[in-house]
Protein backbone atom coordinates (compact mmCIF):
# COMPACT_ATOMS: atom_id res chain seq x y z
CA UNK A 1 0.00 0.00 0.00
CA UNK A 2 2.97 2.41 0.64
CA UNK A 3 4.28 2.30 -2.90
CA UNK A 4 3.02 5.31 -3.92
CA UNK A 5 4.26 7.42 -1.07
CA UNK A 6 7.24 8.40 -2.46
CA UNK A 7 5.64 9.67 -5.59
CA UNK A 8 3.13 11.51 -3.13
CA UNK A 9 6.37 13.15 -1.22
CA UNK A 10 7.79 14.32 -4.48
CA UNK A 11 4.94 15.94 -6.28
CA UNK A 12 4.75 18.06 -3.03
CA UNK A 13 8.02 18.92 -3.57
CA UNK A 14 7.24 19.77 -7.59
CA UNK A 15 4.64 21.74 -6.58
CA UNK A 16 6.18 24.04 -3.68
CA UNK A 17 9.56 24.48 -5.99
CA UNK A 18 7.24 25.69 -8.75
CA UNK A 19 5.19 27.96 -6.39
CA UNK A 20 5.54 31.62 -5.36
CA UNK A 21 5.10 31.21 -0.97
CA UNK A 22 3.25 33.80 0.19
CA UNK A 23 3.88 34.47 4.11
CA UNK A 24 1.17 36.73 4.70
CA UNK A 25 0.63 35.65 8.46
CA UNK A 26 3.89 35.47 9.73
CA UNK A 27 5.33 34.09 13.11
CA UNK A 28 3.65 35.94 16.08
CA UNK A 29 1.13 37.51 13.92
CA UNK A 30 -2.52 37.21 14.62
CA UNK A 31 -5.18 35.58 13.06
CA UNK A 32 -7.58 38.23 10.87
CA UNK A 33 -10.91 36.99 11.87
CA UNK A 34 -9.85 35.39 15.78
CA UNK A 35 -7.68 37.85 17.30
CA UNK A 36 -7.13 35.30 20.56
CA UNK A 37 -5.18 32.92 17.24
CA UNK A 38 -1.43 33.99 17.66
CA UNK A 39 0.21 31.96 14.52
CA UNK A 40 3.47 30.38 16.19
CA UNK A 41 5.17 29.52 12.97
CA UNK A 42 5.32 31.42 9.93
CA UNK A 43 1.80 30.76 7.51
CA UNK A 44 1.03 31.58 4.07
CA UNK A 45 0.00 30.15 0.74
CA UNK A 46 0.83 28.73 -2.37
CA UNK A 47 0.59 31.09 -4.96
CA UNK A 48 -1.38 29.87 -8.35
CA UNK A 49 -2.70 26.81 -6.68
CA UNK A 50 -6.14 26.47 -5.20
CA UNK A 51 -7.58 24.57 -1.82
CA UNK A 52 -11.19 23.54 -0.38
CA UNK A 53 -11.39 27.69 1.13
CA UNK A 54 -10.95 28.60 -2.34
CA UNK A 55 -7.89 30.21 -1.77
CA UNK A 56 -4.13 28.87 -2.59
CA UNK A 57 -2.41 25.72 -0.39
CA UNK A 58 -1.80 26.49 2.93
CA UNK A 59 2.14 26.14 3.99
CA UNK A 60 3.76 26.03 7.49
CA UNK A 61 7.36 27.21 6.73
CA UNK A 62 9.44 26.14 9.56
CA UNK A 63 13.15 27.77 10.47
CA UNK A 64 15.46 25.24 9.29
CA UNK A 65 18.19 25.82 6.79
CA UNK A 66 16.97 23.40 4.66
CA UNK A 67 13.56 24.33 3.17
CA UNK A 68 12.57 20.89 1.92
CA UNK A 69 9.29 19.53 2.63
CA UNK A 70 8.89 17.61 6.33
CA UNK A 71 5.32 16.67 6.37
CA UNK A 72 1.67 17.89 6.12
CA UNK A 73 -1.09 18.60 8.24
CA UNK A 74 -4.91 16.96 7.34
CA UNK A 75 -7.47 19.22 9.17
CA UNK A 76 -10.76 19.05 9.48
CA UNK A 77 -12.56 22.56 10.68
CA UNK A 78 -16.12 21.82 12.18
CA UNK A 79 -16.99 25.54 11.27
CA UNK A 80 -16.59 25.68 8.03
CA UNK A 81 -17.38 22.18 7.57
CA UNK A 82 -14.30 21.03 5.35
CA UNK A 83 -11.44 19.72 5.18
CA UNK A 84 -7.25 20.69 3.91
CA UNK A 85 -3.78 19.48 3.88
CA UNK A 86 -1.53 22.18 4.50
CA UNK A 87 2.06 21.58 3.82
CA UNK A 88 5.01 21.98 6.45
CA UNK A 89 8.80 22.73 5.08
CA UNK A 90 11.48 23.36 6.78
CA UNK A 91 10.05 22.86 10.20
CA UNK A 92 11.87 21.23 13.38
CA UNK A 93 10.50 18.61 15.14
CA UNK A 94 9.95 21.17 17.76
CA UNK A 95 8.16 23.38 14.97
CA UNK A 96 5.87 20.39 13.41
CA UNK A 97 4.71 19.35 17.22
CA UNK A 98 4.12 23.24 18.00
CA UNK A 99 2.35 23.42 14.37
CA UNK A 100 0.37 19.87 15.39
CA UNK A 101 -0.78 21.40 18.55
CA UNK A 102 -2.15 24.49 16.85
CA UNK A 103 -4.44 22.50 14.81
CA UNK A 104 -5.67 20.44 17.92
CA UNK A 105 -6.22 23.14 20.49
CA UNK A 106 -10.26 24.14 19.68
CA UNK A 107 -12.70 21.55 19.85
CA UNK A 108 -13.75 22.95 16.50
CA UNK A 109 -10.89 22.48 14.60
CA UNK A 110 -8.66 18.68 14.35
CA UNK A 111 -5.58 17.99 12.52
CA UNK A 112 -3.56 14.56 12.19
CA UNK A 113 0.35 14.91 11.16
CA UNK A 114 1.83 13.11 8.79
CA UNK A 115 5.22 12.94 8.65
CA UNK A 116 7.54 12.07 5.65
CA UNK A 117 10.31 9.47 6.07
CA UNK A 118 13.29 10.51 4.73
Amino acid sequence: MNQFDQDFWHSLDKLVEEATVIIDRPKGSRHPRYPKLIYPVDYGYLQGTSSMDGGGIDVWRGTKAAQTVDAIICTLDLLKKDSEIKILFGCSAEEKSIVYRFHNESEYMKGILIERKM
